[in-house]
This record gives C-alpha cells, sequence and structure tokens, in this order.
C-alpha cells in the first residue's frame, strides 16, 4: 500500500530535496506540496494524504497550528513535524495539538521515511534527544494570555501598542509582561521574549 504525503514548508529548496527522497520509497508518494500553514488542510482534503510533514515556522499559520487544525477537521490524517527548530517547548506543543510526531529536519531519509511509516501506523515518533530535553525543560509556565502578549513583544513595540493589537488595556498588558519576565527569570520584557522563543513556548 503506497503512503499518500504532503509537504508543508516554506522554504521550496528543502521541500523540493524531501519530496526527492521520500518519492525514492516504493511505498511512499508525495501528492501535495504547500509553503503555507493556512494551506495545509484545504491540500490535504484535495489530495487525500495519509501523512503531512510540517514545518513550523511557515507564512500564514505555523505548523503546530496546522497539526490542531489537521487533527480537528481529518483526524484520520496524521501529521509529523519535520523542523530545523528543535525546541523542547515546540515538541511539547505540537503533541498537544495533535501531531504523532516530531523530528529535526537533519534526520537521515532513512530515518525520516521510517518515522512516517511508524506514524501512518498509528505509532507516535519523537526525536530522543529532543524528548529528553523536553522532559529536563518540563511545561511552558507561560499562560495563553502571556504567550500573546510576548509574541507580540517579540517586533518591540511599546506597551500602548501592544495593548492596541489584543485589545487590552494598558495596565493589564504590564501586568502579564511583570509576570512573564518573572516566569523567565529575566528583567526586560525584550528577554523574556527572546528566552520564550529560544524554549518554543511562542
Amino acid at each position: 500500500m503506497t503512503i499518500r504525503l504532503l509537504l508543508a514548508d516554506d522554504q521550496a529548496l528543502v521541500r523540493g530535496a524531501l519530496a526527492a527522497l521520500l518519492d525514492l520509497e516504493p511505498d511512499l508518494e508525495v501528492v501535495a506540496e504547500v509553503e503555507r500553514g493556512d494551506e495545509v488542510l484545504d491540500a490535504a482534503r484535495a489530495s487525500g494524504a495519509d501523512v503531512c510533514l510540517l514545518d513550523i515556522e511557515m507564512p500564514g499559520a505555523d505548523g503546530i497550528t496546522a497539526a490542531a487544525q489537521l487533527h480537528a477537521a481529518l483526524p484520520e490524517v496524521h501529521s509529523l513535524i519535520v523542523t530545523t527548530f528543535g525546541r523542547p517547548g515546540y515538541l511539547r506543543r505540537a503533541l498537544e495539538a495533535g501531531a504523532s510526531g516530531f523530528v529535526v529536519k537533519d534526520t537521515p531519509a532513512r530515518a525520516l521515511a521510517e518515522a512516517v511509516r511508524r506514524v501512518h501506523a498509528g505509532l507516535r515518533v519523537v526525536d530522543p534527544s529532543l524528548a529528553t530535553e523536553s522532559l529536563v525543560s518540563g511545561a511552558s509556565p507561560l499562560t495563553e494570555r502571556e504567550r500573546d502578549v510576548l509574541a507580540v513583544a517579540l517586533a518591540g513595540g511599546t506597551v500602548a501598542a501592544i495593548a492596541g493589537q489584543l485589545n487590552l488595556s494598558p495596565g493589564t498588558v504590564r501586568n502579564h509582561l511583570s509576570a512573564a519576565i518573572g516566569k523567565t527569570n529575566t528583567s526586560t520584557r525584550a528577554e523574556a521574549a527572546r528566552v520564550a522563543q529560544e524554549r518554543g513556548w511562542l
């Protein structure tokens, strides 16, 4: 039986290389390629994909959001995160969103093909070093609102700008920033946002 694959990555070169490698496997066939996270669900429906290989950082929607959409709308379609960004927080969030696996892009081609087969069979596949790091670092301490505020703070906006973008009062934004700074053990909102991003919490 052939396993039908969808590849989602905003870098055409990476997508092409993955497609070429996976198409060499006799039981794997790439049936769709997209460059945006918000195109994944429609493309999966249209192509009849069995497994979707998703990058994390893409325009439109990130791979974790795409995995959640697939899990909700097409539960029979499995998703495998294939990313350069091997951050423990990303791993935890991806699995919570319904992804069946998480591997990094420097995984050897044969191991990636085997990961696809295992995910298709209903098994969970996780990069072992990331799994260990995720257990050691623990879950994100940030609330959803604190994550939202830090994500906007990454762009360097003022408290008023963050408040306007998120429809919050400046006082509420300051409270969330203060809590996030404490939880990340940093001293400024810029540092807190950077640490949270590095750990995959955003």
